[in-house]
C-alpha cells in the first residue's frame, strides 16, 4: 500500500516530524531523575502534575504562540489613539498568551518569593528552574522578563525600605494579569557595558528630597516594564563602580502620569524577537534608592549572579529542545533503506549533540542546589554553599551558553534543509542561543570573574572541589581507575584555574572550560550511580566517560577513538534498555 499523498502529490510522511504534540517533561527522563535527587519526595510529588502540564503546553500551544510572537515582534507607538504623547508597545496576542501562562497560571516569576501552585512556602531554586527549563524550551524571549521581574523583586526585598516594599512587591509578585507589574533592569550604556564603572547616568537630589535620574540606557530588555531597577551615579560620588547607587524607578507615577523617561526606539535583534528591547532616555525620571548609595554595584552584582544561573538554565533549555528535535529526525528519518538512528556516523553525531545538553543539565541543578543551600541555612554549610555558588555560576554561564550555539546549529544540520526554513523551530533556537553568551557578561568577562574573583580573590575553589569530591565518594561500584581519573581531572582543572589568575589572562577561558568538563563528569557519574540505586539504571555514568573523552582531553582530527567501546556506549545511551553499574563498568576505563 502506498503512502498517502497530499493533493499536490507530496508524500508528507517522508519528512521527519517535529516535536509538536510531545510532552517535554515526560520525554526528559534525565530531568525527572535529577529532580528525584534534588527535591524532597513530597514536594516533587506535589509539583509533578504541574510540570507535566507545562511540559505538554511547551510542546504544543506555547510552541505555537512562540513561533507567532517571533514572527510578529513588538511595535513601539509614540501616541495613543487620541493623539496624546503616551508611548506604548503593541504585542501580538500570542505573546500575551505566553505571559498569561508564565506569570498568571504558573507564577514562575514569584516562585522563589511566596507560596505558589498550592505549596505552602516559596519553592526552592531547583524546583523553580525546572519550570524555567520547560517554559524556555518553547519560548526563550519571555524568559528574560520573567527572570528580571524575579530578580528586581529580590533587590527590592533585600534592599528596599518598608514603604518601597509595600508599594512594589504585591503587584510585582501578583498572578493577576490585570494587577501584575513586570520588572526590568536597565544597566547597559554606550559608555559602560561590561565595564560598568564607566556608566555616566547621574542621580540628582532635589530640594524636596526626590531623586531624579538623567542619562541614557543603551540596551533595555522588557523596555516597557512597570518597575525598573538601574544604576546611576549620585552627584558628587566617586568614579568607578564604588560611586554607583542602585535605584528603583516606576514607569508610572503615583498620580497616574508617566515618569520622565522615554523609549527612543526598539532594537532590531538577531534573536529574542518576541521581547521588546529598547534604548531609553532618562530626563529627570523620579527614582528611589535601594540600600546604601555607595553599595549599588555590589548589590546589583548579587542579582547578576542569580541571573547568570537563570541564563545557564535557559541555554540548557535551548539545547534540550534542540536534542528533542534531533531525536525526532533520528527516529523517523529513513535514508538508504535505514533509519538514521541505526547508522554509526549518525549515532556518533547524536551523541555529540546530546552530550553538552546532559552536562548543562547536571551543572544547572548542581548550581541551583548550591543556591538553595546558601539561602536556607537550615540545611547547614551555608558559607561553603555560597562559595560553591559563587564559582559554579560563572562556570555554568560561560560554557553552557557557548555550547548552546553549537548544539542548536548541529541540530539544524540534522534536520537538513528543512531545519534552515522558518517553518521549523531550528532557526529560532539558533538565533536565540547566540544571546546567552552576551547576556549578563560576555564569555571573556564571565571567565575573568570566575578565575580572578571567585578563585583568585575569594578562594571559592576549595569549597567547590570539596562539594564535588563528596559526591564522588558516593559513586560506589564504579572502577577504581575511573574514580581516580575523575578525581585527577578535577584536581588538574583546579590547578590550571589557580595558575590562570595571571595578568595576561590568556588561560582564563581554557581554565573555566576544563573546570566545567571535569565538574560535569563527576556529577554525571554521581547521578548515574544514584539513579541506579533508585530505579536500576546506571547509563548516565556513560555520559561522564564521554565528557572526559570529548571535553577534557586534547583531541584533533588525527585522534583515533576506540570504535568498539564507542559503539557499545552508543548502544546503551541511544537505546531503551536499562543498564546496571556492573554492565557499564567495563566501558569506563580509559
Amino acid at each position: 500500500m502506498t503512502a498517502p499523498r497530499t493533493p499536490g502529490g507530496i508524500d508528507a510522511s517522508v519528512i521527519a516530524p517535529d516535536t509538536r504534540g510531545m510532552n517535554f517533561y515526560r520525554a526528559d527522563e534525565a530531568l525527572r531523575d535529577l529532580l528525584a535527587l534534588y527535591l524532597a519526595d513530597d514536594l516533587r510529588t506535589h509539583l509533578e502534575p504541574h510540570l507535566d502540564r507545562l511540559g505538554a503546553l511547551a510542546a504544543g500551544e506555547l510552541d505555537e504562540c512562540a513561533a507567532l510572537a517571533d514572527r510578529h515582534p513588538p511595535v513601539l507607538h509614540q501616541r495613543d489613539r487620541f493623539g496624546r504623547d503616551r508611548q506604548w508597545i503593541e504585542y501580538h496576542p500570542a505573546y500575551r498568551r505566553l505571559e498569561t501562562v508564565a506569570y498568571g497560571e504558573f507564577g514562575i516569576h514569584a516562585m522563589s518569593h511566596r507560596p505558589i501552585l498550592g505549596w505552602p512556602k516559596p519553592l526552592p531554586a531547583v524546583a523553580k528552574h525546572a519550570f524555567t527549563l520547560l517554559f524556555n524550551e518553547a519560548e526563550f524571549g519571555l524568559g528574560c522578563p520573567i527572570n528580571v521581574t524575579d530578580s528586581a523583586a529580590h533587590l527590592i526585598s533585600r534592599f528596599g525600605d518598608d514603604a518601597i516594599k509595600a508599594r512594589f512587591l504585591p503587584r510585582m509578585l501578583s498572578q493577576d494579569m490585570t494587577q501584575l507589574w513586570q520588572g526590568a533592569q536597565f544597566m547597559t550604556e554606550q559608555e559602560g557595558g561590561s565595564d560598568v564603572g564607566q556608566l555616566i547616568s547621574r542621580a540628582t537630589r532635589t530640594g524636596g528630597g526626590e531623586w531624579r535620574i538623567h542619562g541614557e540606557k543603551w540596551f533595555c530588555s522588557n523596555a516597557d516594564a512597570a518597575v525598573v531597577t538601574l544604576l546611576a551615579r549620585p552627584d558628587g560620588a566617586p568614579e568607578g563602580t564604588r560611586g554607583l547607587g542602585l535605584f528603583v524607578m516606576p514607569r508610572m507615577l503615583a498620580d497616574g502620569s508617566p515618569n520622565r523617561y522615554r523609549i527612543v526606539r526598539l532594537k532590531d535583534k538577531l534573536g529574542t524577537r518576541s521581547m521588546a528591547s529598547g534604548e531609553v532616555s532618562l530626563d529627570g525620571a523620579i527614582a528611589y534608592p535601594l540600600g546604601h548609595l555607595d553599595a549599588g554595584f555590589k548589590q546589583m552584582a548579587e542579582m547578576i549572579n542569580w541571573s547568570r544561573l537563570s541564563n545557564g538554565v535557559k541555554s540548557t533549555a535551548l539545547m534540550r529542545r534542540a536534542v528533542h528535535d534531533a531525536w525526532q529526525v533520528y527516529r523517523h528519518r529513513q535514508v538508504f533503506g535505514s533509519r538514521l538512528l541505526e547508522l554509526p556516523l549518525a549515532q556518533r553525531q547524536l551523541l555529540k549533540i546530546q552530550l553538552p545538553s546532559e552536562q548543562a543539565l547536571s551543572m544547572s541543578f548542581f548550581t541551583a542546589d548550591a543556591l538553595d543551600e546558601a539561602e536556607y541555612p537550615g540545611r547547614g554549610h551555608a558559607n561553603e554553599a555560597r562559595a560553591v555558588l559563587r564559582l559554579a555560576t560563572p562556570v555554568l554561564k560561560l560554557r553552557a551558553t557557548r555550547d548552546a550555539r553549537r548544539v542548536t546549529g548541529d541540530a539544524m544540520e540534522v534536520r537538513g534543509g528543512c531545519g534552515y526554513v522558518e517553518d521549523f523551530v531550528n532557526p529560532r533556537l539558533l538565533r536565540d542561543a547566540h544571546l546567552g553568551s552576551i547576556w549578563e557578561g560576555t564569555s571573556n568577562i564571565v571567565g575573568i570573574d570566575a578565575i580572578r574573583r571567585a578563585i583568585g580573590r575569594n578562594g571559592c575553589q576549595e569549597a567547590y572541589q570539596a562539594a564535588l569530591l563528596n559526591r564522588l565518594e558516593l559513586c560506589s561500584g564504579l572502577p577504581v581507575a575511573f574514580i581516580d581519573e575523575l578525581r585527577t581531572g578535577l584536581h588538574d582543572a583546579i590547578e590550571l584555574a589557580e595558575a590562570a589568575d595571571a595578568p595576561d589572562e590568556l588561560w582564563v577561558r581554557q581554565a573555566v572550560t576544563a573546570l566545567y568538563h571535569a565538574s560535569s563528569a563527576i556529577l554525571l557519574a554521581w547521578e548515574g550511580c544514584e539513579t541506579a540505586r533508585r530505579r536500576g539504571d546506571a547509563r548516565r555514568v556513560l555520559w561522564a566517560r564521554l565528557a572526559l573523552d570529548h571535553g577534557l582531553y586534547a583531541r584533533g582530527p588525527l585522534t583515533r577513538t576506540d570504535r568498539d567501546r564507542e559503539r557499545a556506549i552508543a548502544k546503551w545511551l541511544l537505546g531503551d534498555v536499562r543498564a546496571t553499574v556492573a554492565e557499564v563498568a567495563p566501558l569506563l576505563d580509559r
